[in-house]
């Protein structure tokens, strides 16, 4: 572990369990904040840049799962540790999908906790920066295909019927969310939630009139969308 103190942020909202935590994490030396629900955890990510988080699933607001996306939106990197009451394989897998790092369910054995959380922030420590950056850049998942169209998530650019295009932030964003949950409907409100963080002035017609340019950039036919469908009452789905 370098020398400088690393930030750990625990998002959970049971506050004695969250408390608990903390005082012994204190104790190894880290330096801890605590988010009582997943939308508070989602601004203190972005405002504190922890070196590592734990995650409970079940929370008010924004949930795990949720809040697991929306980092992986921006930070593929970042150590993530799941740890939860949900005990299924299911439960496991779905969170593995989005992108956590590990999975520990409750009760748990603390001395076992602090174990991986070193191995955790050490792993991380290993990869210089300018290497993860390279493996990110070399990485084929970065390259999306569907249809006669091509998205590189890392440049932000597509092949597409309009020819070579440059993609906004937001709308990387919202294509990465969509690959990630291929085959499955996205409610608007998830995609405002995930996508925009509950910003300010964000309501569904803004999700609307970014599918109208999605589909604009990568259907043939955007009024009868073959890769980016709606979901009567619910959303839209990829269907890749």
């Amino acid at each position: 572990m370098s020398d400088q103190q690393k930030r750990i942020l625990i998002i959970e909202d049971e506050k004695h369990i969250a408390e608990g935590i903390k005082l012994n994490l204190d104790m190894k030396g880290y330096e801890v904040c605590i988010a009582y629900n997943g939308n508070e955890g989602v601004s203190l990510w972005k405002e504190w840049h922890p070196d590592l988080i734990v995650l409970d699933i079940m929370m008010p607001g924004l949930d795990g799962y949720q809040v697991l996306q929306t980092i992986r939106l921006d930070d593929e990197k970042l150590p993530v540790l799941i740890l939860s009451a949900k005990s299924e394989v299911s439960d496991k897998i779905k969170g593995l999908t989005f992108g956590v790092d590990d999975y520990m369910t409750k009760p748990f054995n603390l001395e076992e906790f602090l174990l991986r959380i070193d191995r955790l922030i050490k792993r991380n420590d290993w990869i210089p920066k300018p290497l993860q950056s390279s493996l990110t850049e070399t990485n084929e998942d970065q390259i999306v295909e569907f249809g006669n169209n091509s998205v590189d998530l890392n440049t932000a650019t597509a092949t597409c019927q309009l020819g070579i295009i440059q993609l906004t932030e937001q709308e990387i964003k919202l294509l990465k969310l969509f690959f990630i949950n291929k085959g499955k409907p996205l409610a608007r409100k998830d995609l405002l939630q995930i996508g925009w963080g509950y910003a300010k002035g964000a309501t569904s017609r803004t999700v609307d009139n970014f599918m109208v340019r999605i589909r604009k950039y990568f259907e043939v036919n955007p009024k009868k969308p073959v890769f980016f469908k709606s979901r009567r009452s619910v959303g839209y789905i990829f269907t890749g």
